[in-house]
């Protein structure tokens, strides 16, 4: 009788695993942009001006030169203190 709940257990977490990849391979061809001026200090994805090495290294809140991967259509809704996101670099 546990060798049917075992089997049947197996089964459920298979099943739910590749339920779970499946979701998430879809969700990793969503298409992305960049989003200007949203990310808050040192938490940008890259371009942050120069002397910077890029992921990671904004020094301001919402720094209109740094960037991070939104999904596409979504980042000039993102309102900031600031103002807006934008798909080109804010000075």
């Amino acid at each position: 009788m546990k060798s049917t709940y075992a089997a049947l257990a197996a089964t459920l977490a298979l099943s739910l695993s590749a339920l779970a990849s499946t979701a998430h391979a879809d969700e990793a061809q969503k298409p992305m942009e960049k989003c200007f001026g949203v990310s808050l200090a040192g938490q940008n994805d890259c371009a942050a001006g120069a002397g910077t090495s890029c992921a990671a290294t904004s020094k301001a809140d919402y720094q209109g030169n740094a960037w991070i991967l939104v999904e596409k259509g979504t980042c000039v809704q993102i309102k900031t203190p600031k103002g807006y996101g934008s798909l080109t670099e804010k000075s």
